[in-house]
């Protein structure tokens, strides 16, 4: 049995829209955000109080790109992983990776400094930087989609749920507002996938 433990929207998306995705058998244990602090029995199961954590047998993981990258490889059947041996399996590890660390990172320190923070420590300096680093990152999305609908073999693989849940993200910023054409169509197809769909509608079901 696989299990995702998740927290709405959260990064723990990316695995359950992976998840929708692959028509794979699942349990949702999903929680209020931040776990550590809603559901400290979590601790036990993932000592950081973070979430994606995901079981799968005797398996487990905590990050979200490690999540994707389990799953589409231990599941090849799905067809949503890159062979090693293609000559896109590199591009496909590359966007698999850069869509949380060079995509959500800065959206989560935008986040953290623009609202969770309390008043007297928010810093409106520190999230014009990050915006501005985010936009910079995404002009390399735009730049691999030119001609192509999504990242990486002219298909939709893992690699674009990955980048797919940055976007996700800043439109919630707002960010969307600058989204060049080409990455703007790539979000409109991504969201009307039915996994996506699905896994959203996973999620307010659970909830």
């Amino acid at each position: 049995m696989t299990t995702l433990y998740h927290c709405p929207d959260a990064r723990s998306f990316r695995c359950l829209w992976l998840l929708e995705e692959m028509q794979h058998p699942y349990e949702l244990q999903q929680m209020a955000f931040p776990p550590r602090t809603s559901a400290p029995d979590y601790l036990k199961i993932n000592p950081t109080g973070s979430v994606p954590f995901l079981q799968d047998e005797s398996i487990t993981l905590s990050e979200s790109g490690a999540i994707l990258e389990y799953l589409a490889t231990r599941y090849p059947s799905a067809g949503l992983a890159v062979a090693q041996g293609h000559p896109a399996h590199g591009p496909w590890l590359n966007w698999l990776h850069f869509g949380e660390a060079s995509l959500t990172t800065p959206l989560a320190t935008m986040l953290r400094y623009q609202y969770f923070e309390p008043a007297e420590r928010r810093q409106p300096a520190v999230v014009a930087d990050f915006r501005e680093f985010f936009l910079n990152r995404l002009a390399l999305v735009d730049a691999a989609l030119q001609g192509h609908d999504y990242l990486v073999d002219d298909r939709f693989t893992a690699a674009d749920v990955s980048v797919g849940y940055a976007l996700m993200l800043s439109k919630m910023l707002g960010l969307h507002e600058a989204f060049p054409p080409a990455v703007l169509g790539y979000w409109n197809r991504l969201r009307e996938r039915d996994g996506y769909k699905a896994a959203k509608a996973a999620q307010r079901v659970t909830a």
